[in-house]
């Protein structure tokens, strides 16, 4: 069924290819994009209001009078960014979220998109097959916002019954839009240096593995949750999403296969901190036992797939 939608940080690193992928499904005019910013998108073609998120009334309005239905909330400030500004970071994370939250609440919308991260997990939390329930407790400030974003969720679920679902993405990497800050970035910027220099230096250690995802496998996890029934992806849960998990060396020797002049150097930094209390490799069961999630990429399709586009 087509809905009308309406995406919130729209030219982010999720936003942007968000946006194409629910205009092929649901039909250009019904999905407006919109973000802080004007639009720098310019292959998305179709309505772009600049509005910001932080804005109660003015996303109210835009909400009534384009008859929304549901709400992707994907303005955020990431984790290594966030670091440096954790006051703005946590009112940008969780007050757009209370403001559609509150719109789910009274009515005017009937669903909501809310990424949630492994920034959740904590230097306590296991760090191999880190499972869907089990100890959190974050470092950063983006993962306290989205461990409490969690629970705003589940509470405004239990008491109103909103149908807001959430996934942890893991790491994303993309070819059609920059890095947004995330302390998983170098996985994108490599391939960047990769091809113009032939050397990459690395913020991260060698062997510091991370749960990372190819971007079009994490659009096509958002769509299906969004798409399955309140009875199968369970409104008000964040579910573990899982795909790859690799090291910046493993990345390196896979690229090397690929151009084999390529070098890497390790100058790890703040964010190797932030990586060493994330989780290696995360269990994501219940996705793919509650609605059927299976990726698609693995690191070598990942990684010819992003050397093709990027050429």
């Amino acid at each position: 069924m087509s809905q009308k939608c309406l995406i919130l940080g729209a030219n982010g690193q999720i936003g942007t290819e968000l946006v194409i992928a629910l205009r092929a499904k649901h039909g250009v005019n019904q999905v407006i994009a919109s973000d802080v910013k004007p639009n720098n998108a310019p292959e998305q073609e179709g309505p772009f209001i600049q509005l910001d998120a932080l804005d109660e009334s003015a996303l109210r309005a835009v909400v009534v009078r384009e008859k929304i239905d549901a709400v992707y909330l994907m303005a955020a400030m990431l984790s290594a960014t966030g670091e440096q500004h954790p006051d703005l970071a946590w009112s940008l994370n969780m007050n757009t979220l209370f403001h559609v939250l509150r719109l789910a609440k009274d009515g005017l919308i009937s669903r909501i998109f809310w990424p949630s991260s492994i920034a959740v997990f904590g230097p306590s939390s296991p760090k191999e097959n880190t499972p869907q329930l089990g100890v959190m407790e974050p470092s950063t400030v983006y993962g306290i916002s989205k461990l409490s974003g969690e629970m705003w969720c589940q509470y405004y679920h239990q008491k109103y019954g909103v149908d807001v679902r959430s996934l942890r993405y893991p790491g994303l990497i993309s070819h059609k839009s920059a890095p947004g800050g995330g302390t998983t970035d170098y996985a994108v910027t490599i391939f960047y240096e990769a091809l113009a220099t032939g050397h990459f230096d690395c913020y991260l250690s060698s062997d510091a593995a991370l749960p990372m995802m190819y971007m079009d496998d994490a659009i096509a996890a958002t769509l299906a949750l969004m798409d399955a029934p309140a009875t199968k992806a369970k409104p008000g849960v964040a579910y573990n999403l899982s795909a790859m998990s690799f090291s910046p060396e493993a990345l390196a020797e896979e690229i090397k296969k690929h151009l084999p002049e390529f070098t890497i150097s390790y100058a790890p930094d703040a964010r190797q901190k932030i990586a060493d209390s994330w989780p290696k490799s995360i269990d994501d069961s219940w996705a793919r036992k509650d609605w059927g999630w299976k990726p698609q990429y693995d690191l070598s399709q990942m990684v010819s797939t992003m050397l093709a586009h990027l050429k």
